[in-house]
């Protein structure tokens, strides 16, 4: 049965033995390096894609929940825009809108949190450390995208967004201890966390 329109994929095969060589293919179907740049950067958004999938797994506050359900699609969509090169026009790309949501996120949340006086340090709820280590990865996701803009063509709201939405995972670590009660963990000179 052929896939319908709205159907963005059908899969019947994981498996294709493609890739055994170590080559892949990018969106508009050329072959390249899994080590390719682009291939590196593709695999980090994966990876906090998942990281996100282990926090929404979890407990999570309800407001922050439908926040990162969102960014995980959004987070698909980032992929597929890495995924084909910069010069092929009329394909997904990560716009602008999406950036000012992340940045409406980012306010909107942060608005009702303390004012920082220290360092966090990652703990407090599993949901806030979780989304700590999403922040690192998407850290590294940036830091890849940008060293695979160095040689190719890439989307050009890529980067702000994965920046942007470092800045929200750190908002809603602090956020998700702020909903549980729970004291944030903060640093303190010489190696002693603050009360």
């Amino acid at each position: 049965m052929p896939r319908a329109q709205d159907e963005p994929v059908r899969l019947t095969r994981i498996y294709t033995r493609a890739g055994d060589t170590g080559m892949t293919s990018l969106g508009d179907g050329s072959r390249v390096s899994k080590l390719d740049p682009r291939i590196v950067a593709f695999g980090a958004v994966d990876e906090l894609n998942s990281a996100l999938g282990a926090v929404l797994a979890g407990d999570v506050p309800t407001e922050l929940r439908s926040v990162l359900e969102r960014v995980q699609n959004e987070l698909f969509d980032l992929g597929a825009d890495l995924s084909v090169p910069g010069e092929i026009e009329d394909r997904l790309r990560i716009g602008q809108p999406l950036v000012d949501r992340l940045e409406a996120d980012c306010d909107r949340f942060n608005a009702d949190l303390p004012e920082l006086r220290s360092f966090v340090l990652p703990g407090g709820t599993i949901a806030s450390a979780g989304l700590h280590v999403a922040r690192t990865i998407c850290r590294r996701a940036e830091r890849e995208t940008i060293s695979a803009a160095e040689t190719h063509k890439l989307g050009s709201l890529v980067v702000p967004y994965l920046n942007r939405l470092s800045d929200l995972l750190f908002i809603l670590a602090r956020a998700a201890n702020a909903s549980a009660g729970e004291d944030e963990p903060l640093w303190k000179p010489g190696g002693t966390r603050a009360p």
